[in-house]
């Protein structure tokens, strides 16, 4: 969340800025303005109090001493009336505290200068664009169709299981999802990423950290008995790992990568566009988290939509890179970057990565802090992207690489899949 500090040193900039993520915040900011004030106020209040208090603690020894009692007793009474004043002096900061806090929350990231203004996906800017559209062969199917020809994913038997949008790989298709897996850790790895292997299901605090609640609670599973959440991707538990962490400078960045399974209720979700593997409710994905210091962490964040590039040049698909405008990115992100792939058969554009800089914004919010060469502590910035996601990259790459002997494998996978053809 953004600090309160900054808030109240900067409301008109801070409203400005919020304006062009559609988010109107003059009365939100208002609000805080006025909690923090009367927070203030009542801290001031309460240590007056005390000080009073503890001298008259003093004074009544004294008094005792000097045998003067009805003085020493009148002080001890006003002692009593001080205590009481102080405890709920501080049980009201406690609830101006609380209030102040639910409203953080619920104020999003401010947009960087860079952010393009709009209101719909139809604003985002294209930053660059790669790759060679395919020319299908007469008779090109689309990649439900594809998975049903080559027996590669059963989605009935999905439905049969569980439900829509929780898909059975099957052969081919699993091993597929098992090379993709690895390809993508491999090269992770080898850009200096540290693989870890997360839980899939975290706790209220955590989804909190990373600001996935309460903006999106409806959209993730919660298992309510335990008071636990589905992960809706990896970045939420591997970026709690430095939840109330203090790194030492040269220990920045900090580069993590982790597989999991992803779980998203995407309630609302129907029509064309969730077809196949383009809308899922469970699916995989590899991530790649960097906790950086703040002068840094825009380089981090080119770094990262450079490496993501790689990986859909290496899988031999047409790609091509968005600067989301404000109206389109995340209620975190400070600046995000989506990958897409072009779907061939379905003839249009798939999202299968976005890369983002939530600076200080999560950080503030899992106090993940660094102390630097002079010793002083401030906030780490975090980024993360999809490297990759699963699901579109799949239907691309069936769709745009069938021939009519069957589907061939990027150069790059075939040692991971010990197959160069679907067939």
């Amino acid at each position: 969340m953004l600090t309160l500090k900054y808030i109240t040193e900067n409301p008109k900039e801070v409203i400005s800025r919020l304006a062009k993520k559609n988010f109107k915040g003059e009365e939100i900011i208002a609000k805080v303005i006025e909690l923090d004030s009367l927070r203030k106020q009542t801290q001031t209040t309460a240590d007056q109090a005390l000080a009073q208090s503890n001298a008259l603690s003093k004074e009544i020894g004294m008094l005792f001493k000097q045998g003067k009692i009805a003085e020493a007793n009148a002080a001890k009474e006003q002692t009593s009336e001080l205590k009481q004043s102080i405890q709920e002096l501080t049980e009201r900061q406690a609830s101006l505290e609380l209030q102040l806090n639910e409203l953080l929350v619920q104020i999003p990231n401010l947009p960087h200068e860079s952010v393009p203004a709009g209101r719909h996906a139809e604003d985002n800017l294209v930053e660059r664009s790669g790759g060679i559209l395919p020319s299908l062969p007469a008779g090109a199917l689309p990649h439900w169709e594809l998975a049903k020809k080559y027996d590669l994913i059963d989605f009935e038997l999905g439905v049969k299981i569980t439900g829509a949008g929780f898909p059975v790989y099957k052969g081919k298709g699993a091993r597929l999802q098992r090379a993709l897996i690895n390809f993508f850790l491999d090269n992770a790895r080898e850009a200096g990423y540290l693989e870890v292997q997360p839980p899939y299901v975290v706790n209220a605090a955590s989804g909190y950290g990373t600001g996935q609640l309460p903006d999106k609670e409806g959209q993730m599973y919660h298992a309510t008995a335990d008071d636990l959440y589905l992960i809706p991707t990896a970045e939420v538990p591997v970026t709690n790992i430095y939840r109330d962490v203090i790194l030492s400078e040269s220990d920045l960045p900090v580069k993590n990568t982790a597989y999991s399974a992803c779980f998203r209720r995407e309630a609302g979700s129907y029509g064309k566009d969730v077809r196949g593997l383009n809308r899922l409710h469970q699916f995989d994905k590899v991530e790649i988290v960097q906790i950086q210091h703040p002068e840094k962490s825009y380089e981090s964040l080119n770094d990262m939509v450079n490496y993501v590039q790689t990986l859909v040049e290496k899988l031999e698909l047409p790609w091509r890179i968005l600067r989301l405008c404000g109206g389109d990115m995340s209620f975190t992100s400070a600046l995000t970057f989506d990958f897409e792939v072009f779907s061939a058969a379905q003839e249009r554009w798939l999202e299968v990565s976005s890369v983002s800089n939530f600076e200080s914004y999560q950080a503030n919010r899992l106090k993940c802090r660094f102390k630097g060469n002079d010793k002083k502590t401030q906030l780490c910035h975090t980024l993360n992207g999809s490297a990759l996601a699963l699901p579109r990259i799949v239907a691309a790459l069936l769709e745009n690489h069938q021939t009519p002997e069957g589907i061939r494998i990027p150069a790059a996978l075939v040692p991971y899949t010990g197959f160069d053809l679907i067939n």
